[in-house]
């Protein structure tokens, strides 16, 4: 039987700012990335967000980002290695202290928005990014975009590592993401959504936007908490996957 997580990005609210459907999600995903503060998220929802988590049994990974509060953490930012490594440790930190204290251990780290798209490709960063997960628990998981320079870095470091595919985003010939600025790198339709999953798991390959077949590694799956389907997404490919002989699995528990 093939096995696999089920992520989603939560915790991303803020202040009076209400940003997706947190607690509902949590009920059909196997682990969560929550915001650290940077890109999204304040101390009190990033609490929050944990204790619902550890409530519910999902398994909780640190999501820390550019400090881009009003680019959502989606806009590239020109910083050195050294401002990286450290915006990293103080969001893992925050968020891992928010966890130990709820009774919880953290699973994972996977960076949010244009860091994860930037080191995707850039290897030195993603090294950097990886480094400073080693350094604050070298038991965490560091999961990137599936066969990128993320990934490769992990392991370089001595991390376990988990290859990461989108449910709702669109891929170029390279297996990277499309860019949000161009028509169709999100996905809102729920059939083609599970279709693309069940190829990605089943098949190791996934359609890119010229309608090339890609190579593709699915250890876990993310819908994006900000995607207004994304309760309905995470409710059907739980249901879907279930059907089709994929049982859903935090990463911990399929290690």
């Amino acid at each position: 039987m093939f096995s696999v997580d089920l992520n989603s990005d939560l915790g991303e609210s803020f202040g009076n700012y209400i940003i997706g459907n947190d607690e509902k999600v949590l009920d059909y995903v196997t682990s969560v990335n929550i915001a650290c503060g940077f890109h999204g998220g304040d101390p009190v929802v990033m609490e929050r967000t944990v204790k619902m988590a550890v409530e519910k049994g999902v398994a909780i990974g640190a999501h820390p980002g550019y400090p881009d509060l009003m680019g959502f953490g989606r806009r590239n930012m020109n910083i050195s290695l050294e401002e990286a490594r450290s915006y990293m440790i103080y969001q893992i930190g925050a968020l891992k202290t928010f966890v130990e204290s709820c009774g919880g251990r953290l699973q994972h780290v996977k960076p949010h928005g244009a860091l994860y798209n930037t080191a995707a490709k850039d290897y030195e960063l993603a090294k950097t990014l990886a480094k400073a997960v080693y350094d604050v628990d070298k038991d965490l998981i560091f999961m990137g975009l599936s066969n990128s320079e993320l990934t490769r870095a992990g392991k370089d470091v001595g991390l376990k590592v988990a290859n990461e595919v989108f449910a709702d985003r669109a891929y170029n010939n390279d297996g990277t993401l499309v860019s949000r600025k161009i028509k169709g790198a999100v996905i809102h339709d729920t059939e083609l959504c599970v279709n693309r999953v069940l190829d990605m798991v089943k098949n190791g390959t996934v359609e890119s936007v010229n309608g090339s077949k890609i190579e593709i590694v699915a250890n876990s799956i993310c819908v994006h908490g900000d995607n207004e389907m994304a309760l309905e997404f995470t409710k059907t490919l739980r249901e879907k996957l279930s059907e089709n002989g994929v049982m859903l699995k935090s990463l911990k528990s399929s290690k």
